[in-house]
């Protein structure tokens, strides 16, 4: 392949998007189980691009429910080298309104799944670096193109990950406020940790939706209203993805890309061949 592919992972909505051309969905068996759905290959904006529906079309998957290993695995396994997620979140401070777009660069796991959000294990151990778990070079290229689309784009901010499915408490909502983290959502920290862990380069458009349930003087979260936001944020999505992806090198060599080099523990005559066959795809450099 001469170029490495860009992922995409979102909405269904957003695989509608004018000009994605060559069209195919491909199938991907993995050896952590199903992805959430087939993947979908094709052309956009001149690049190799694979979209994934996070929650399935028809939106069939809950948020605890989506098999991150199976995702990122599948993502990696058709040569993808970046990932553009783009999710809904609630707003937990004033400045970012509903519509608006915050780029983060930090998350806050408030999940119960951790060991669901790694490769690692099953006789290799791996620690990867993740203080700065969001790719950098790639989060700017998004801001710089949000604000040249004259977006409504923040730049940086904390993700608190939920793990759901019901919408955050009041108590749980002031928490997060006061503690100063900017968004809340439910899906986005295992896609990044296993990204990481996968040298892809990750970078989410966290499009809000909401003031989650802190602001008294607006309507608490509902699904109608989650909905109706990101029909508008969608529009947005897709034309900061499609001017963007021309502005993202054809090599992988960001820091991200080489996130394994000093992250494996277990000495490389130890590995279990049953492990090391599934990890291929993500270790095959260092085999």
């Amino acid at each position: 392949m001469s170029e490495h592919r860009v992922g995409i992972i979102g909405g269904s909505g957003l695989y509608h998007i004018e000009g994605f051309t060559q069209q195919k969905w491909v199938k991907v068996k993995t050896p952590f189980g199903s992805p959430s759905d087939s993947f979908l290959t094709g052309k956009l904006a001149g690049r190799e691009v694979v979209f994934l529906p996070r929650h399935g079309r028809g939106h069939r998957i809950l948020p605890s429910e989506l098999n991150h290993r199976a995702n990122i695995w599948g993502m990696k396994k058709l040569d993808v080298a970046w990932i553009i997620s783009v999710s809904a979140v609630g707003s937990l401070q004033e400045k970012y309104r509903p519509c608006d777009i915050v780029l983060p660069d930090q998350f806050l796991d408030r999940t119960k799944q951790s060991s669901a959000h790694t490769f690692f294990g099953r006789g290799i151990v791996g620690h990867i670096a993740f203080a700065y778990p969001v790719c950098e070079e790639l989060r700017l290229l998004l801001l710089k193109t949000a604000r040249a689309l004259k977006a409504r784009v923040h730049d940086g901010g904390t993700y608190v990950n939920m793990e759901g499915p019901a919408f955050s408490t009041r108590a749980e909502s002031f928490t997060n406020r006061k503690l100063g983290h900017d968004v809340v959502g439910m899906t986005n920290l295992g896609e990044a940790k296993c990204s990481r862990e996968a040298e892809i380069a990750y970078a989410t458009m966290a499009m809000i939706t909401d003031y989650d349930c802190w602001k008294d003087d607006e309507a608490h979260v509902t699904v109608e209203m989650v909905i109706a936001n990101l029909m508008k944020n969608v529009v947005a999505a897709k034309a900061i993805i499609a001017k963007v992806l021309p502005q993202i090198p054809a090599a992988p060599n960001w820091p991200c890309h080489g996130a394994l080099k000093n992250a494996i523990m277990t000495d490389r005559k130890y590995w279990p061949a049953k492990t090391t066959r599934e990890l291929e795809p993500i270790l095959r450099k260092y085999l």
